[in-house]
C-alpha cells in the first residue's frame, strides 16, 4: 500500500459536527452586493445633511478596513490553528464573504458618493489615528500572539468593533431611510454573527483545557484587551458622532456589543448598562426589522430568498458541545 502524503477532506465522518452546521448556515446566508438595488437609495441620500455624509462616509469608510484586516489576515491566522481539516473549510468561506464585505462598501460608495468624496473618504481612512490604533492592536495579537489570543482578538473585532460604525445604518433604518444600505448592513451583521459564535465556540473548547491557574491569567489578558480596545473606541466614536450629536448612544450600544463578544467566549459580561434595553430602540428595531425589499430579492429570483436565513443562535451550538 502506498504510504499517505496527503489527506482528502471526509465530511462523511466529522470530528465536531459544529464545523458541518456552520458551514451549512454560512453556504445557506450565501449574498452578494450587485444583487441589491442600492440606486433606490439616491434620494434618501440627498436628503440628508452634509454632515450626515461626512459621518455616512466616514463610518463606511473605518468598516472598509476593518473588514479588509480581516479578509487579508484574520482568517488566515485563524486557520493555521484548526483543529480539524473542516474548520479549515468554513475559514476559507468566512475569507471569502470578509472580502465580500469589504468590497460592498465600495459598491456603496460609488453610488452614492462623488469620485473626490470618494478620495477623501480612504484618506481619512487611511490616517486615522484611532481607527489606525484598533487595527494595529488585533492585527499585532493576530500575528504574533498564542491560538486562543487570536481568537479573542477576532471575536472582540467581529462582535465588539464594529459595531460602532453598525450604528449609523441601523440607525437610518430605524427610520426608514437608507433601507438598502441597510439590507447590505444586516446582511453582513448576519455573517458576523455567524462568525463571531463560531469563533467563540471554537475558543471555549482551548479554554476549557487550561488550568484554573491558566484561565485564570487567561481572563486578565482578556479583559485588560478589552480596556484597551474600549478605550480607543470612546475616542473614535466621539471624533466620529460629537458634531451630529450620537456619541453617548453609540457608546452605549457599543458597551451592549462588547458584553454580546464576552458571552460568545463563554465569559461574564463587563458592563452592567450593556443590555439591549439601554440601546436607543431605533436603532434596536433597525437590527431587528425584517426585509422589506421586494422580499428579499425576489427580483433576481428565487434563489436569493435565501437572504431571510436567519443568524446563528447560541442553540445552533448545542450540537457538538460537551454532554458530559
Amino acid at each position: 500500500m502506498v504510504k499517505t502524503y496527503y489527506e482528502a477532506i471526509n465530511w462523511n465522518q466529522i470530528e465536531d459536527q459544529v464545523d458541518k452546521a456552520t458551514w451549512e448556515k454560512l453556504t445557506e446566508q450565501f449574498w452578494l452586493d450587485t444583487r441589491i438595488p442600492l440606486s433606490n437609495d439616491r434620494d434618501d441620500w440627498r436628503g440628508l445633511s452634509e454632515i450626515e455624509h461626512t459621518v455616512v462616509g466616514h463610518v463606511f469608510g473605518g468598516l472598509t478596513l476593518l473588514d479588509t484586516l480581516q479578509s487579508q489576515d484574520g482568517a488566515e491566522v485563524l486557520r493555521k490553528d484548526a483543529r480539524t481539516p473542516e474548520e479549515i473549510a468554513v475559514f476559507n468561506n468566512i475569507q471569502f464573504m470578509e472580502s465580500v464585505h469589504a468590497k460592498s462598501y465600495s459598491s456603496i460608495f460609488s453610488t452614492l458618493n462623488t469620485a473626490e468624496e470618494i478620495n477623501e473618504i480612504f484618506d481619512w481612512t487611511n490616517h486615522n489615528e484611532f481607527l489606525q490604533k484598533k487595527a494595529e492592536v488585533v492585527n499585532q495579537i493576530y500575528q504574533t500572539g498564542q491560538p486562543l489570543e487570536k481568537k479573542v482578538a477576532s471575536v472582540f473585532l467581529e462582535t465588539f468593533l464594529f459595531y460602532s460604525g453598525f450604528y449609523t445604518p441601523l440607525y437610518y433604518l430605524g427610520n426608514n431611510k437608507l433601507t438598502n444600505v441597510a439590507e447590505i448592513i444586516k446582511l453582513i451583521i448576519r455573517d458576523e454573527s455567524v462568525h463571531g459564535t463560531y469563533i467563540g465556540y471554537k475558543f471555549q473548547l482551548g479554554f476549557q483545557e487550561l488550568s484554573h491557574a491558566e484561565q485564570e491569567k487567561f481572563q486578565d489578558w482578556m479583559y485588560n484587551l478589552l480596556y484597551e480596545l474600549y478605550d480607543n473606541e470612546e475616542k473614535y466614536t466621539a471624533q466620529l458622532y460629537d458634531e451630529i450629536g450620537w456619541t453617548d448612544d453609540v457608546n452605549r450600544f457599543l458597551r451592549y456589543n462588547a458584553n454580546k463578544a464576552l458571552m460568545n467566549l463563554g465569559q461574564n459580561p463587563l458592563f452592567p448598562d450593556g443590555t439591549a434595553e439601554n440601546v436607543n430602540p431605533i436603532v434596536m428595531n433597525g437590527i431587528s426589522t425584517g426585509t422589506n425589499n421586494h422580499d428579499f430579492f425576489s427580483q433576481v429570483g428565487n434563489g436569493y430568498l435565501l437572504g431571510r436565513v436567519s443568524a446563528m443562535k447560541e442553540s445552533d451550538y448545542d450540537i457538538g458541545r460537551n454532554n458530559n
